[in-house]
């Protein structure tokens, strides 16, 4: 068998595992996983998820993952529950908000921000546990940074 072969295996199995039933945590597709006979590491189930475009939403005041065609208007992921679940602090650098999270968190927070209409906000930048949020002018970053500040 391929690697690749058995990378598409793994995706099919955790995109059924998210499918057949709320899956809150990576541990828990672990365990999911390893009953499907399939052992894994965290780093390798983060990278599957991202290449997925699976993300957190909240469905029956639970944080779970959904695959993209699970997605509907509405289930979220809703901005101010977002900012207050996973946002630790807010800073100010010229034209960007900086915002930063636990590790593994900031994507979270940054597909929030992409899907909520904030004319002020150019994009955003996210890696593991910081995001850049660049708005059009420094003069708005200091109000901008007080909204997210005020949703914690």
């Amino acid at each position: 068998m391929h690697m690749t072969d058995a990378r598409d295996q793994r995706l099919r199995a955790i995109a059924d595992l998210i499918r057949a039933r709320p899956i809150a945590s990576q541990d828990e597709l672990a365990e999911g996983l390893a009953a499907l006979g399939v052992a894994v590491t965290q780093a390798t189930i983060s990278r599957d998820l991202e290449q997925l475009g699976a993300v957190k939403v909240r469905r029956d005041n639970r944080l779970v993952y959904a695959l993209p065609d699970q997605r509907q208007p509405g289930d979220g992921p809703d901005l101010a529950s977002v900012v207050r679940d996973w946002v630790r602090s807010v800073d100010v650098a010229g034209n960007l908000v900086v915002l930063k999270t636990p590790p593994g968190s900031a994507h979270l927070v940054a597909v929030a921000l992409d899907g909520t209409d904030l004319p002020e906000v150019v994009g955003t930048i996210s890696g593991d546990d910081t995001i850049f949020i660049a708005v059009r002018e420094a003069k708005q970053a200091p109000a901008f940074a007080r909204r997210m500040r005020s949703l914690r």
